[in-house]
Parts: C-alpha cells; sequence; structure tokens
C-alpha cells in the first residue's frame, strides 16, 4: 500500500478509536477523571489529524501529537487512548532514523503524564506511569527495528542492483572483446588471402596468353587460397569453438601451410626454428601464427619483389619471432595501419611485445616475443 494512503488509515483508526473508545469508558488514566468536553475532544481530534503528515514532517507531528496528550493529561480528562497519537508520532520518529528526536518525545510525554500524577490529591491505580514508560520504551526500539530493517533491505536491493549492473558490464566488456577478436580474425584472414589472390591473378592474366600452364597454376592456387579462406572464416565465426572445422587449432603446425600458400603467390620463404619446439599454449600459437601470417600479407601488398626468412626461437619462457624481408621499405610507411596494430594487440594481451620497422639494411623487420609462461 502506498505511504500516504496507510497514514491516512491510521489517522482513521486512531481518530475512531480515541473518540469512540473514550465516549464509552473504555478505559481509565487512573486519575480523578472530568467529563469530556469540546476542548479534550478537540485535543483528541488535533492529535490523530497530524499523524497524516508524520513521514514528512516528523518534528512537527511528534510536538503536536504529545503536546496534546501532555494536555490532556493535564487537565485529567478521562481515557488513555489520547496518548495513542503521541506514542505513533514517536515510532515515527525512531524509524525514520530521528532516534533524539524519539527520546526527546518520549521524555516529554512521560514527564507531562508524570507530574499530574504526583500532584494528584488521590493515589492513581498502581503502574499506571509504569506501564506507559514501557509502551514509550517499546515505541523507541521497535521503530529503531523498523529502520534498520529498512535498511537491511535497501543494501541488499542496491547490492542486487549493483550486482545486475556488474554483470551487464562484464557482458559488455566480453561482446567488445570477442568484437575486437572477431575483427582481428576477419582482417588477418581476408587480407592475407586478398593478397594472395591479387598476386596469383596478376600472374594469371599477364601469362595467360604466353604461358597457359602457368596461369593454370595460378588460378589453381586463387581457387585454393579461397577455399582455405572459407574454412579459417567459419572458423572465426565459431568463435566458441575458435577451432577451423576441420577440427584442427590455428597455430605454428600450420605454418607449413602458410608458407606454401605464400610461396605459390612468389613469394620464397626460409624458415628457421632455434630450440626444441614444444607445445605452448593454444593462445600463443594462435597468436604466433597470425603474426607471421599478417607479416607475410605486409610483404605482398607494400614488399615488392621480397623474399623472408620466418626464425622462431624456443626459449625458457617465450617464443621469438622474427619476419625479415629484403624487399623495398615502404612497409614503414604502413606503421599505424591495422595490421601493424592487430600485430601489436595480439603480442601485448599475452603480456608480449612487438616492434617492426625498416631494416638497416633494407628491408623491412617485425620482432616478436611472446611468453609462454603465465599465458591465459
Amino acid at each position: 500500500m502506498h505511504p500516504r494512503k496507510t497514514d491516512v488509515l491510521i489517522t482513521a483508526a486512531m481518530l475512531t478509536l480515541g473518540v469512540a473508545g473514550t465516549y464509552g469508558r473504555l478505559s481509565s488514566s487512573g486519575l480523578t477523571e472530568r467529563s469530556l468536553d469540546p476542548l479534550g475532544l478537540t485535543l483528541i481530534v488535533v492529535s490523530c489529524l497530524v499523524l497524516a503528515w508524520r513521514r514528512g514532517a516528523p518534528v512537527p507531528v511528534g510536538v503536536v501529537a504529545v503536546g496534546c496528550a501532555v494536555a490532556y493529561y493535564g487537565a485529567r480528562y478521562p481515557g488513555i487512548f489520547a496518548a495513542g497519537p503521541a506514542l505513533i508520532a514517536i515510532y515515527t520518529a525512531a524509524a525514520l532514523g530521528r532516534r533524539r528526536l524519539a527520546i526527546g518525545l518520549a521524555t516529554a510525554l512521560a514527564s507531562g503524564v508524570a507530574i499530574p500524577v504526583a500532584l494528584a490529591g488521590t493515589d492513581p491505580e498502581p503502574g499506571g506511569v509504569s506501564l506507559l514508560s514501557g509502551w514509550l520504551v517499546a515505541m523507541v526500539v521497535l521503530g529503531e527495528v523498523v529502520k534498520n530493517r529498512r535498511a537491511y533491505l535497501e543494501e541488499v536491493e542496491q547490492r542486487a542492483i549493483q550486482a545486475e549492473l556488474t554483470r551487464e558490464e562484464a557482458a559488455l566488456r566480453r561482446a567488445g572483446e570477442e568484437r575486437l577478436w572477431i575483427a582481428q580474425e576477419l582482417h588477418d584472414t581476408l587480407t592475407h588471402t586478398i593478397s594472395v589472390i591479387n598476386v596469383q591473378t596478376s600472374v594469371a592474366l599477364q601469362t595467360l596468353e604466353r604461358d597457359p600452364a602457368l596461369a593454370r597454376r595460378a588460378l589453381l592456387a586463387v581457387k585454393e587460397s579461397g577455399k582455405e579462406a572459407m574454412h579459417e572464416l567459419r572458423g572465426t565465426l565459431g568463435v566458441l569453438r575458435h577451432a577451423d572445422p576441420d577440427g584442427s587449432e590455428v597455430g605454428l603446425a600450420r605454418l607449413s601451410r602458410l608458407v606454401d600458400r605464400a610461396e605459390a603467390a612468389g613469394l620464397p620463404v626460409r624458415t628457421l626454428t632455434i630450440g626444441t619446439r614444444r607445445e605452448v599454449p593454444a593462445e600463443v600459437d594462435r597468436a604466433a601464427y597470425r603474426i607471421v601470417q599478417e607479416a607475410f600479407t605486409n610483404v605482398l601488398r607494400h614488399a615488392g619483389a621480397a623474399s623472408v626468412t620466418v626464425t622462431i626461437e624456443y626459449a625458457a619462457e617465450m617464443i621469438r619471432l622474427s619476419i625479415q624481408d629484403d624487399g623495398e621499405t615502404t612497409t614503414g610507411t604502413a606503421e599505424n595501419g591495422m595490421g601493424l596494430i592487430g600485430m601489436r594487440e595480439r603480442a601485448v594481451a599475452l603480456g608480449g611485445s612487438l616492434t617492426a620497422g625498416p631494416r638497416s639494411g633494407g628491408g623491412f623487420a617485425v620482432r616478436a616475443e611472446l611468453p609462454t609462461v603465465g599465458a591465459p
């Protein structure tokens, strides 16, 4: 129920109980009582009506309710129902976190009732003040319990909201990482394949009439490159598997196929292996393959007639890659291209490093260090 409706219902209930109970003589204050007159009725009505604003204005509501109760009993009006609105005002102050206000109102009400009792000409019924004090303490304690309960529920709700936001942020971050991974894979696969196809198509066009056999071999290489690209694209789009349709992972074990494709495109490749070849983490193996692939692509696109030397060194805790060509050094102008950026991102993501630039004796060199210890 809406808090405002709750306050209205409480006000109506207290007003009905206070007026009907007092007129019906359903209770006694224990003092020598006088008959209820319009002034006493007004005190009951006013103290009940102000409860409709108890949440928004706890201070004036508490002061009015307690003041009316003290005045009511100071004038020796009958019944105990006039204290009800004051008790609710005290509870409200405590539940809203206004502990000092609640204690102050309770003290004021207890003192205001105790003074008429002390000044009474006859002894009141025993236990009346003690009973009122017990109710006052109960209202303050109950208000504190409700306040703490609300604070606990609010904290739980906030934690739930924060947890949901954290899950959404994590999902967005994973989606972003996945999109970046797909973009890198597509870039590496497509640019390499397109470069090979472009070279082979040029060869086919130039030799179609004077050397049909060579043109046929070039076109077959184009077909093979397209088929290989389709396999890799299917594997790339199967993000959860990160594998090719034939079940083999992209890695250095497939370097020979990459070399064959490069040589078929007219790029002589020499490979050197330093150290004992061993199994490395899948992410490192994949990154090494993609770095070599992108380096080949850059040579085909930028270096002109060139040969390439690929060196793979298996060190104690890392793999060192070196891809050097002896072509033109125009590759240096591609320093900010997506290819070099993608290679560097792959290396850095694994905790490694990558450098690329023209060689002093001509050509271009790409060098990468990929840790194999502590890699994802």
